[in-house]
């Protein structure tokens, strides 16, 4: 008995390493918000940093590909290059420079509660691509659908709505002084921000659906990993160069500039995409764009501990709404991949079976 439920504890272990990992890549993605943050207060170009994000990511992954992968690795093709060079321009230096454009003419709230459409365009893209299948009319279609519209709403919740104050902790680390008296923003700004801010969650959902194809044609995290990374890093740094003409504006001292450039590049970019790439492989891009909205349950956490930024009931509210969409929709894929499993060794018993009998009467 007791062999019987290590054995189910140890499957239920390892059905759930796609869901830790995802939980552990939006949390590193929510401190790219205050590195990014206090990247801008110390006068530092936005453009420059996404430029040196990739650069450190791929001199980071690249040894990384090259010692862990070097015997299984499979040959590099020039479909596989290209479609590493379309995902350094969709999930690099594109969809940054989208981003960090539109947050500069909106707000980091707007952007945020645009970037939960990401999940809803990815869902589009995949099943009209036919790299996911909808499966409406099965339990676990449903809970796919329902778990990423619960995600969808809880995020947005937990942007719009504020409701009353909860204190729960109060620290004195505060990295950023808040400055009251913010300019209004002009409604061209609003507008055209709105725009970058849409073509941004675009440029991500198309990046999920070529991490999917990449992934079937080429099943290694981290050498797809730095080969995405370093035609990121060229592309960002030519735009950067042509923006920026200040070569002042490129230095790094031992300062947060360094500091930020390391860990967005190393840790939020290196080992975050090689974690998603792998994600991807194992369960599809749908699964892991619905972890996006946690990453503002993150934001909103950390921003209360070291932003001195207020919890409201409603970033409790959107945060539970959050948990609850993406344990549905995680149940829902779970049960649909068991489902194409049994099926997958029905059919196969039902060839073996037929080949013997062909066999058999030929005898």
């Amino acid at each position: 008995m007791s062999t019987n439920m290590t054995s189910k504890l140890c499957d239920l272990l390892h059905g759930m390493k796609p869901v830790i990992v995802m939980v552990v890549v939006q949390a590193v993605l929510a401190g790219v918000n205050i590195f990014y943050k206090l990247a801008v207060e110390d006068g530092m170009s936005m453009r420059i940093l996404v430029s040196y994000r990739f650069i450190f990511a791929t001199a980071f992954v690249a040894p990384l590909a090259l010692v862990l992968e070097r015997k299984n690795r499979p040959k590099l093709t020039w479909m596989v290059a290209f479609q590493g060079f379309l995902s350094g321009i969709f999930g690099g230096a594109l969809g940054q420079n989208l981003y960090i454009q539109s947050l500069s003419l909106t707000s980091t709230t707007f952007v945020a509660a645009m970037a939960n459409l990401i999940p809803v365009l990815t869902f589009i893209l995949a099943t009209s691509l036919g790299v996911e299948k909808l499966a409406i009319k099965t339990m676990a279609g449903n809970a796919k659908v329902v778990g990423t519209v619960l995600s969808i709403a809880g995020a947005m919740v937990l942007s719009f709505y504020k409701g009353r104050e909860i204190n729960i902790w109060s620290t004195d680390i505060k990295l950023i002084k808040h400055n009251e008296n913010h300019p209004e923003l002009s409604h061209s700004h609003q507008v055209l921000g709105s725009l970058l801010a849409l073509a941004s969650c675009l440029s991500f959902a198309v990046w999920y659906i070529i991490q999917a194809k990449i992934g079937k044609r080429y099943p290694c995290q981290y050498s797809s990993t730095a080969l995405m990374c370093g035609t990121a890093s060229i592309q960002a740094t030519v735009y950067a160069m042509c923006v920026e003409r200040d070569l002042s504006a490129w230095k790094l001292g031992w300062n947060i500039r360094l500091l930020g450039a390391a860990y967005t590049g190393a840790l939020a970019t290196g080992l975050v995409v090689a974690a998603i790439t792998w994600c991807v492989r194992k369960r599809g891009p749908i699964f892991v764009s619905i972890f996006n909205p946690l990453a503002l349950v993150f934001v909103a956490l950390v921003g209360s501990l070291f932003l001195d930024e207020k919890v409201y009931l409603g970033s409790f509210v959107g945060s539970v709404l959050v948990i609850i969409g993406l344990y549905t929709a995680s149940w829902g894929k779970t049960k649909e991949m068991k489902k194409d499993e049994t099926n997958l060794a029905q059919n196969g018993n039902i060839i073996e079976t037929e080949t013997t009998h062909n066999q058999i009467s030929s005898v």
